[in-house]
């Protein structure tokens, strides 16, 4: 079970153009609200993100059964997968409704002590009154995604992105401006865009799986909640769940200090944010092929074949960042004029710097999101979990020194990255090549 460079390339490709597509979703409404005005631009990235705070804990439970999947699908135990599937969507769709109802007590009573702009805050919260439905068509999907990832059947994942992606651009052209015979709703219509294509997303993988998936291999032939399914997943999901919510609301408490600075501040962020989200595709896809290859290389009992394996996705993934940064960096202001409305020329111009920071943090980057999902592929959630943990106090020390107590520009604020990126990668090489995961049982 060897994987070289195309085994990889094989399993990451539909990964990343899932991601691709996907992300489609997001830029298109950052595109799209940049034309309407910067105060709906930037608050739709200030709510993105808190509305990511929420979901990342079910993102965090799908982790952890993918994790489980993987392993079953090593050992050939194909017929305990389905069970993980159908229990862990019952559990998501319960814990969305928890979700659902903490989020508009949250955005209702503590949105406006922190974001300093009642316009701002306007925007934002018009956006996540409706954005906030999508936690439950969301929890289907991503266990979904979690299942073709687990079994290393990715394609499926492109074929679902082209939809949801079609779906978005669509309502968003027709919701966002009243085009199409639709009626005119800015940034709400970008919101209901925007849970209109995750209830496409849900709708093709269910009759996906009914049409192509073996039903009797994987053991689909339970519905009833089994609790000790979902306690078995919990053991192990806890803790990505705990590390993907403290690490998204990192982002949140990012978007909210740089708000503090004014709206210019807070819509050059979102733009930079949108170019993040674009490095991200290839870091995260080749990522979740570190950790799903990982998995069933444990599964099979192939240690040595491990830290090879790792090796290779990182050079792959290293590679792949230096093209697109150096692509980017050759002309930044006309890829920047591309997601920034195009009229304003100061805008464009003041995004420059901040995004040349960023360029600079992606090789650390790609190296540290591998690397420690490669932790997570071992089984061993927890010391993922420390790590972050560890992690995220540097970072939040480093955002309050260069941010809020020095009050640094938007370019020199971007560099907290580096603080989050290289503490992480460093504690995931040391424990992947000095610590004890082989043997961990999940």
């Amino acid at each position: 079970m060897s994987y070289s460079y195309k085994d990889i390339w094989k399993v990451s490709l539909p990964i990343m153009m899932g991601l691709l597509i996907q992300n489609v979703i997001q830029i298109t409404d950052s595109i799209f609200l940049g034309r309407v005005g910067e105060i709906e631009f930037g608050a739709s990235g200030l709510a993105g993100i808190y509305y990511m705070a929420f979901f990342m804990l079910a993102f965090g439970f799908s982790m952890g059964a993918q994790i489980m999947i993987g392993r079953r699908n090593g050992e050939r135990n194909y017929d305990q997968i389905g069970n993980l599937v159908v229990q862990g969507m019952l559990f998501l769709l319960v814990f969305a409704g928890v979700l659902f109802i903490s989020s508009k007590f949250f955005s209702n009573s503590l949105l406006p002590l922190f974001i300093k702009s009642p316009q701002v805050y306007e925007a934002a919260n018009t956006y996540l009154d409706w954005r906030t439905y999508g936690f439950f068509f969301s929890s289907l999907n991503i266990m979904f995604r979690a299942f073709y990832v687990g079994i290393a059947r990715t394609s499926v994942l492109t074929l679902n992105a082209v939809v949801m992606a079609v779906v978005n651009i669509i309502f968003d052209y027709g919701l966002i401006f009243g085009n199409l015979g639709m009626p005119q709703l800015g940034i709400a219509g970008a919101a209901i865009a925007s849970v209109v294509a995750e209830i496409a997303s849900v709708i093709f993988f269910t009759i996906y799986t009914f049409k192509v998936i073996d039903f009797k291999k994987y053991g689909f032939n339970k519905i009833k909640f089994e609790f000790s399914v979902v306690r078995r997943i919990l053991s192990l999901s806890i803790f990505t769940m705990a590390q993907y919510a403290i690490s998204s609301s990192t982002w949140f408490i990012f978007f909210l200090a740089i708000e503090n600075h004014g709206e210019r501040a807070l819509a050059i962020t979102n733009i930079v944010r949108t170019f993040y989200m674009i490095y991200f595709i290839p870091m995260n896809s080749l990522s979740t092929t570190a950790n799903t290859l990982v998995s069933n290389t444990v599964g099979a009992k192939k240690y040595e074949e491990v830290l090879p394996l790792i090796k290779r996705v990182c050079i792959f993934n290293l590679t792949v960042i230096l093209v697109m940064a150096g692509i980017t960096a050759v002309n930044p202001e006309f890829w920047i004029s591309l997601i920034a409305s195009d009229k304003d020329i100061s805008l464009v111009h003041e995004t420059v710097n901040p995004l040349y920071v960023l360029l600079f943090a992606l090789p650390i980057c790609s190296l540290g999101t591998v690397l420690f999902n490669a932790i997570s592929g071992t089984g061993n959630t927890k010391v993922a979990l420390v790590f972050e943990t560890i992690t995220i106090i540097l970072y939040v020390f480093a955002m309050y020194i260069i941010i809020i107590h020095n009050q640094a520009s938007v370019a020199v604020s971007w560099t907290v990255e580096y603080v989050y990126w290289g503490t992480l990668m460093i504690l995931s090489f040391l424990y992947l090549t000095r610590g004890k995961w082989q043997n961990k049982k999940i």
